[in-house]
């Protein structure tokens, strides 16, 4: 007995001695030509991390609104990696200028053994709010936790967000040492230090996919329509829920009109008004930011800040940058794209008075035909009453959608204008432009209450439901880890044979998470409404 325990105890001390070396050997210092930085492992949760890398210079000064610098070097020994960092000056939160830092994180590595797919997800929050900074477990683990063959990086960047990222107008444009669409160029500079840098951490800038949710799905639209850069910076991407608000070009009025507010609230009117903006304390510019992107909230867009078309980074709108006269892949960044939707999910962005009976909110609507008409008018100002008898024909009063089935009420049917034209159409638009070259795909979130965010409680954050309930888990985590492995959600596939996958878009149909699993859609009804935005565009715009 006392010899086979004394066996026992000694392969329980080669085990524990392997596994020793094992780790050892995993890599937590990474090297760069701007400083060496200390990261992490957690056996835990069988991860390398890194929470804390400056990837540009403070945008602080005559850099406020300006595209980024490169980061300054770090001359004190070893960057702690391993600390929080302040999110860019927020909607509500004050934020800092110096927040321009990112996280990364995937399985163990070491050198010699092959490099991984990398994933660089951006934030959402209506490009007015949102963090990188994670903590353990992080953001998107599901995703790499679902299977084995699941083995790929996440690069989690902060980006400049609402006037300190958006800022259009005249002046911006003009000056030598500011940007329009700086919080775009911002994502832009995190793309480029991957391909850079991302070796040392085991991540292959061969295979990096862009991935985002909300305004995080926006910004990858952004990215996927911007003007081509050579070599790519990335070779697929994943739009989830794409919050697309209007585009308005830089010369257009409502462009200039946001800079000219931001100036008015800030008394920095006049010949040096963008001297003055630069010059101003934070907490003055972003409560005055936040004024400007509340003013527009329920009538021509929401939030005011987002994405301009500048003729510079932006060139053109997704509406004519994804066009099918374009499949030549000339409008777009990538070959490979899979876009994602809810069903409800226009109804977190619309007037909650149009649920009432009676007058609501401020300003006051509601469900009433004559109330959606007003709310109609207000959010599509260029359109003439033919373009408007067009769309009531498409989103009647008694309507259907395929995923709705039918409705009658006012609520239901602005949250389908608002949705196809922000959300849904913009995912349809970039999946198809991917359909067109190499693969592109579709899908649509059902499950109860499907508004905007539903979804991320399958792929987001450790829960019990990645235990209790494998089926939904697997196919629909399963498949963004598949597209982000191969570039096809398919092609690792971790459900039954006999459970429907994903669709390719070429085929008319979209994928369906519903609440019995999952399905296929035929995109009819919904193409029709989409092809009836992408005419009108130009009056949206989009």
């Amino acid at each position: 007995m006392a010899l086979r325990l004394g066996v026992l105890v000694s392969v329980w001390l080669a085990v524990f001695a392997a596994r020793l070396a094992a780790a050892e050997k995993i890599k937590t210092v990474a090297t760069l030509d701007y400083g060496t930085f200390q990261g992490a492992y957690s056996a835990q949760y069988g991860i390398s991390y890194w929470q804390k890398i400056p990837f540009a210079a403070p945008p602080i000064g005559e850099n406020r609104f300006r595209a980024l610098q490169p980061p300054l070097p770090i001359t004190n020994g070893t960057y702690d990696s391993l600390q929080p960092f302040d999110m860019c000056p927020q909607r509500t939160v004050n934020g800092s200028e110096d927040c321009l830092y990112l996280g990364l994180y995937g399985r163990p590595w070491s050198e010699g053994q092959p490099l991984r797919p990398v994933v660089v997800t951006f934030y959402g929050g209506a490009f007015i709010q949102g963090s990188a900074y994670f903590t353990i477990p992080p953001s998107a683990y599901p995703i790499l936790n679902v299977s084995e063959s699941s083995d790929m990086m996440f690069v989690y960047p902060n980006y400049r967000v609402n006037a300190f990222g958006f800022l259009p107008g005249r002046e911006v444009a003009e000056d030598p040492k500011s940007d329009v669409n700086a919080g775009l160029l911002d994502q832009q500079m995190v793309l480029k230090w991957t391909q850079k840098y991302i070796k040392e951490f085991g991540g292959d800038p061969n295979h990096v996919s862009i991935w985002g949710q909300s305004a995080g799905g926006g910004s990858v639209v952004a990215q996927v329509i911007a003007r081509k850069h050579n070599p790519p910076l990335f070779e697929k991407a994943l739009a989830s829920s794409p919050f697309w608000p209007k585009t308005y070009r830089n010369e257009d009025p409502e462009s200039q009109a946001r800079y000219d507010m931001l100036a008015s609230l800030t008394d920095c009117t006049g010949p040096d008004s963008l001297k003055c903006l630069k010059s101003l304390d934070v907490q003055t510019l972003r409560n005055a930011s936040l004024i400007v992107g509340n003013s527009h909230t329920y009538n021509t867009t929401s939030y005011s800040w987002g994405p301009i078309i500048d003729g510079e980074f932006l060139t053109q709108p997704l509406s004519a940058a994804t066009a099918a006269n374009q499949s030549d892949g000339s409008g777009v960044n990538i070959q490979l794209a899979f876009s994602m939707y809810n069903t409800h999910e226009g109804e977190n962005f619309i007037p909650a008075g149009l649920r009432s009976a009676t007058n609501s909110g401020s300003p006051p609507f509601n469900s009433s035909a004559a109330s959606f008409d007003g709310w109609l008018r207000g959010y599509l100002p260029n359109f003439s009453e033919a373009d408007l008898a067009q769309l009531k024909v498409l989103y009647p009063e008694n309507g259907s959608s395929e995923a709705i089935g039918s409705y009658s009420d006012s609520y239901t049917r602005t949250g389908l204008v608002y949705r196809d034209s922000v959300l849904a159409c913009p995912a349809y638009w970039m999946a198809g432009a991917g359909a067109a070259l190499k693969g592109g795909w579709l899908g649509e979130y059902t499950i109860s209450p499907a508004t905007h965010a539903s979804d991320v409680y399958w792929w987001n954050t450790v829960n019990s439901a990645q235990q209790t309930d494998p089926l939904h888990y697997q196919g629909y985590a399963g498949a963004f880890a598949s597209y982000f492995m191969t570039g096809d959600p398919n092609a690792l596939k971790l459900t039954a044979e006999n459970v429907t996958g994903v669709p390719p878009l070429k085929s008319g149909q979209e994928f369906v998470v519903n609440a019995q699993g999952f399905s296929t859609a035929d995109l009819t009804q919904f193409k029709e409404r989409c092809d009836f935005w992408r005419t009108h565009a130009p009056k949206v715009p989009i």
